[in-house]
């Protein structure tokens, strides 16, 4: 995104130097990594950068509204509404594509957005090897709001686990080894020294949580929640007993998860911003557009891009059972903005913001960026290609 650090990136990349540097990133925690990590990094200027971080505080602006909770009390399916709902979503994730706007100009699109964590761990250590491979200029960062690697890992240790003892804090996960974000679970314990449990390995004794560490019987104070029901729910027949935890629990939950759903594709019909698409409830909708070609249906209640329809039919429309639960979007039109030794890539950059508790408002942290060829971002829409998946984006200071 900017030509010359572009240019000079590609002029002096080889595929000896990848191979190294992913040889490096997989020596850590061989086996881990189960994505595929792009041959590239994201540069992007102060401009562009000031454009997403404008779109996302006025999205802020709406879930620091205290009418904000009554506002978005249906987006709790029924049964999921979990108990000691605490006041903020202490994570939250934002993602813009990068799209060429009606007068050709590159801008933010808002695609999605989630009160919910994502790689706050692994894009601390990705970039740093990152960075022993390959030349970075020294005015770029992957920080955000002036952070750097020390100062976002005292505010990561103080929004996780914020007075506790270390032992006193778990990640929450379904089966975490065997998801394919484990890296970053291996290095969130890295950093912050707290170990990943499975739903399934919960002991409760009335409204208190325990584990097991060291063979010794550990309570559980904060929980640091990686768990979405849709993937527990699709799970429960072969998870065998494990602890219902929309029940009043003494735990603190970083964050609630009532917050993934709050603070997700629910939410976007309710901003008005220029680089947010506008979108719609489809049950609120009164005439099925004529140019539906412009447009992406979505669920409501999925993950991953599981059930998007982008090739919208007026029968896609029609056949919709529960309308109240999807969202019609304008579509927006990716940049094929990275320039590549085939052919150009399209972006998507994720901006990670952290919610200290205390604080009125979340803080920009750090980002993670995905590249694709493909129709949609998603390594399972980019079999067989390179200079695709997962990287980061360096922000000019």
């Amino acid at each position: 995104m900017i030509p010359r650090l572009r240019a000079l990136f590609n002029n002096t990349f080889t595929k000896e130097k990848y191979q190294a540097f992913l040889d490096d990133l997989h020596s850590k925690h061989p086996g881990a990594i189960e994505f595929r990590i792009a041959e590239t990094p994201v540069f992007v200027d102060r401009s562009f950068t000031e454009k997403m971080t404008d779109a996302c505080e006025s999205i802020i602006d709406i879930i620091t509204d205290p009418r904000f909770e009554s506002l978005t009390d249906r987006s709790i399916p029924k049964g999921e509404n979990v108990k000691n709902q605490n006041r903020q979503s202490h994570m939250i994730a934002f993602d813009f594509g990068v799209c060429i706007n009606k007068d050709n100009e590159l801008e933010p699109q808002l695609i999605e957005m989630q009160g919910f964590p994502t790689l706050f761990g692994f894009q601390v250590y990705y970039p740093e090897v990152l960075e022993k491979h390959f030349a970075i200029p020294s005015n770029f960062s992957q920080y955000l709001s002036g952070l750097d690697k020390d100062s976002y890992l005292a505010l990561l240790k103080d929004v996780i686990i914020g007075d506790c003892k270390n032992e006193e804090v778990i990640l929450l996960e379904i089966k975490p080894h065997e998801q394919k974000t484990k890296i970053d679970f291996y290095c969130t314990q890295d950093y912050l020294g707290i170990e990943p449990v499975c739903i399934t390995d919960l002991i409760q004794e009335g409204r208190q949580l325990f584990y097991m560490k060291r063979g010794e019987k550990t309570r559980i104070r904060r929980i640091y929640n990686r768990v979405i029901f849709d993937d527990l729910n699709a799970q429960k027949a072969t998870l065998g007993n494990f602890v219902d935890i929309t029940q009043d629990l003494d735990v603190e939950w970083i964050p609630h998860p009532n917050w993934f759903y709050r603070i997700s594709k629910f939410t976007l019909p309710f901003i008005r911003h220029p680089y947010v698409p506008p979108t719609f409830f489809l049950n609120e909708i009164k005439e099925i557009p004529a140019d539906l070609e412009n447009y992406v249906l979505k669920p409501l209640f999925s993950f991953a891009g599981q059930g998007v329809v982008i090739d919208i039919t007026k029968a896609d429309i029609e056949n919709v059972k529960d309308p109240e639960n999807w969202i019609l979007q304008r579509k927006v039109k990716y940049a094929d903005v990275i320039a590549t030794p085939d052919v150009p890539a399209k972006v998507e950059i994720r901006m990670m913001y952290l919610w200290k508790d205390g604080d009125d408002r979340p803080k920009a942290a750090v980002n993670l960026a995905r590249l694709s060829k493909g129709k949609m971002i998603g390594v399972r829409y980019n079999q067989d290609k390179e200079w695709v998946g997962g990287s980061v984006c360096y922000f000019e200071r």
